[in-house]
């Protein structure tokens, strides 16, 4: 079977470079899972792009789907013969299959035997399978936002130019959104508008780059970067790349070329964030800093030409930037002419969430909680209540009514210039950490108790108006905040109930429609995102079960267990004593056993069960100092030598013997033996 590479190039005009990526996965995605579903041999799938093309390249593509063979099953074999002679039934089947009785097969089922045809179907050719393939894909591709143009009814993302589906050097006859498939391209709309013909598909990348044109994304992108990095060596200075940035930069060029400009010095006195959130959000710079780490009045930015007078082009970029900049420094300047205190008052008419209040409110609610918690992580009380009054002021201030990324940033600044307190000024900032899974959580006690206290308003009050996320809606994001304050109480060390926190968070709401059932419903989600946050640091959902089984309420005393249940769980001993316990669990359910674990000793008259009494009575004494200091790991170190002890009991011991105070004293032994692991978890969970 012959084999061949396969080019399929939509031409656009600029696509929105957000969606580039995504539509250019999904495109070769979509002929993928085509050709896969239509069983035509293909070999590596690459996806190309840029801002004006979406592109597939599919290497060693076989020219046809392979030979099938196709059965067919006609009438039982009781119905297709009589007496020896076809049936009407058996003629009839064979003509339909254009052969002679004599030609059919016997076919052997469960339900008896039939007449049937067996037959060699050749495979259909990869060339008339490609246009509905193609078609199907660009359909299916998800269009952020269509749109027409002139008096087409077609729609697309943007305007479509041109199709290229090349077999080989073979054009595939396909339509595709009202275009005709060739072999023309286009390359650079400027150094390069004639139009390309391509000979064969193998020839795209060089063909596109002979044209200025970098169509791969991946190549295209660290050409970027090389150069970024080239230019700012030249400066001396430290690029910083924002991968974000980078990629939303690539698909803005087909032929990237960086040049560094400059702005007035003057403008070094507005914060850095503010200046860099200008560079990017408007103009899409890279910026530079000195070796002290400072910001230094330079700027990359990235040309789609070569341009003959690159001066030009770097003198047309700094006349942009200034004014932005200069709205930067006046935006600065106007709200420090007040101060963020003073914005208290119009926290109180921006609603938060229509049955829940306004920020005001939520600042109020959050202020009560925020003082509890410094007052129990040894912060300072009176600290941790001014920083959650002023936490949302800075959104209402121009800067940050610009600039929203500068939320929390511009509250430490502003505090700062009034004269707070360095922690609350610090707070401000801190309340969003961590933003995201690995990020850093705040440094100061009072931004530990800010952050909880904000998230934790936030889920009682959202909780408690009936608005629990879904699988596929959460818009007041409490995923990400539930596991916010787990990676807090957990990195941050801190000792603290949720229940607790939970009950006081909500007592702050007046009115709230699930308030009966709520601290019992956050604290199980919260509980539940363990699970996940197991899964990160590569614990089973076995070990989770295990812990979650158990009414543990402090997230760093939950993490301490999961992690030595984590390590237990991979010692030769812990099968066969979560088997036992499984046992144990199951015998002491079917007897409904009391709980007693009082054991009288002289009713042990088997040498196994006064073996595994004294051993009991020995762990017990062992362990439970380190239960007590949360020293889990150590304590089910130590209980792993019970296996044995154990093992023989189940082997010698009738546990359900006829004398019903030795039976309820061997339940007792057992009970013991279960209420052990249980300071750490139900270890019969790993059984699962």
């Amino acid at each position: 079977m012959a084999a061949n590479t396969l080019l399929v190039e939509l031409g656009v005009e600029e696509l929105p470079p957000s969606a580039i990526d995504t539509l250019s996965d999904a495109l070769a995605e979509g002929i993928r899972r085509g050709l896969a579903e239509a069983e035509v041999a293909f070999g590596e799938v690459l996806a190309y792009a840029s801002p004006r093309r979406l592109a597939v390249q599919i290497r060693e593509l076989a020219d046809k789907q392979p030979d099938r063979e196709v059965e067919r099953r006609g009438p039982a074999l009781a119905a297709a013969f009589k007496d020896g002679q076809p049936t009407r039934a058996a003629d009839g089947f064979a003509r339909s299959c254009g052969v002679g009785v004599d030609d059919l097969i016997h076919l052997e089922t469960d339900k008896g035997t039939w007449l049937g045809y067996r037959e060699r179907q050749p495979g259909e050719a990869t060339v008339r399978l490609l246009p509905a393939i193609v078609e199907r894909a660009i359909a299916a591709l998800p269009v952020p936002k269509n749109m027409r143009w002139g008096a087409s009814r077609i729609e697309f993302s943007r305007p479509v130019h041109w199709l290229v589906m090349l077999y080989g050097s073979t054009v595939i006859e396909a339509e595709a959104l009202g275009l005709r498939a060739g072999r023309t391209t286009r390359g650079h709309r400027f150094h390069a508008p004639e139009a390309i013909e391509l000979a064969h598909a193998d020839d795209y990348l060089a063909a596109l780059e002979a044209a200025w044109v970098l169509a791969d994304r991946d190549k295209r992108r660290e050409r970027i970067r090389e150069q970024v990095l080239a230019e700012a060596e030249v400066q001396e200075a430290l690029a910083v790349i924002d991968e974000e940035l980078l990629t939303e930069v690539s698909g803005l060029v087909e032929w990237p070329v960086a040049l560094t400009g400059s702005f007035d010095e003057r403008f070094l006195e507005v914060p850095a964030e503010c200046l860099i959130s200008s560079m990017k959000a408007n103009q899409k710079y890279f910026h530079l800093l000195d070796e002290q780490g400072r910001l230094k009045p330079l700027f990359i930015t990235i040309s789609n030409i070569d341009s003959r007078d690159p001066q030009q082009v770097i003198e047309g970029n700094e006349k942009v930037i200034r004014p932005r900049l200069a709205d930067a420094a006046f935006f600065y300047d106007t709200d420090r002419k007040r101060p963020l205190a003073s914005h208290l008052g119009e926290l109180s008419g921006v609603v938060f969430q229509k049955q829940l209040g306004t920020l005001a409110d939520k600042a109020h609610r959050t202020a009560a909680v925020a003082a509890f918690i410094a007052g129990r992580i040894d912060g300072d009380v009176p600290q941790a209540r001014r920083a959650a009054e002023l936490a949302k002021c800075d959104l209402v201030t121009e800067m940050v009514l610009e600039f929203p990324e500068l939320q929390g940033i511009m509250g430490r600044y502003y505090a700062t210039h009034d004269g707070e307190p360095g922690e609350v000024a610090e707070a401000l900032e801190e309340q969003y950490l961590p933003r995201f899974a690995g990020d850093e959580i705040p440094r100061t006690r009072t931004g530990l108790a800010l952050a909880l206290a904000d998230r934790l308003d936030t889920l009682t009050g959202i909780f408690g108006i009936g608005q629990r996320p879904t699988g596929t809606k959460d818009p007041f994001a409490l995923r990400r905040a539930a596991i916010g304050v787990l990676n807090i109480l957990i990195k941050g060390e801190l000792p603290l109930d949720l229940r607790e926190l939970l009950e006081l968070a909500a007592a702050q709401h007046q009115e709230l429609p699930y308030a009966e059932s709520l601290v019992d419903e956050v604290l199980g989600y919260m509980l539940d995102r363990f699970r996940a946050w197991g899964q990160d640091e590569g614990i089973e959902a076995e070990v989770y079960l295990a812990v979650r089984a158990r009414p543990v309420t402090r997230p760093l005393d939950f993490a301490r267990r999961l992690r030595a249940v984590h390590a237990f769980a991979h010692r030769e001993e812990a099968a066969a004593l979560a088997a036992a316990n499984k046992r144990v669990s199951n015998i002491l359910a079917k007897q409904e056993h009391d709980g007693s674990t009082r054991v009288d000793a002289t009713l042990l008259g088997e040498p196994a069960e006064q073996a595994l009494h004294a051993a009991l009575i020995e762990q017990h004494d062992a362990v439970m100092p380190l239960f007590a200091e949360g020293r889990y790991r150590e304590a089910l170190d130590a209980l792993s030598s019970l296996r044995e002890p154990v093992d023989a009991f189940f082997d010698q011991v009738m546990v359900m013997a006829e004398d019903e105070a030795v039976r309820r004293n061997r339940l007792a032994l057992l009970a013991g033996l279960q209420a052990l692991f249980l300071e750490v978890a139900d270890i019969a969970q790993l059984q699962q």
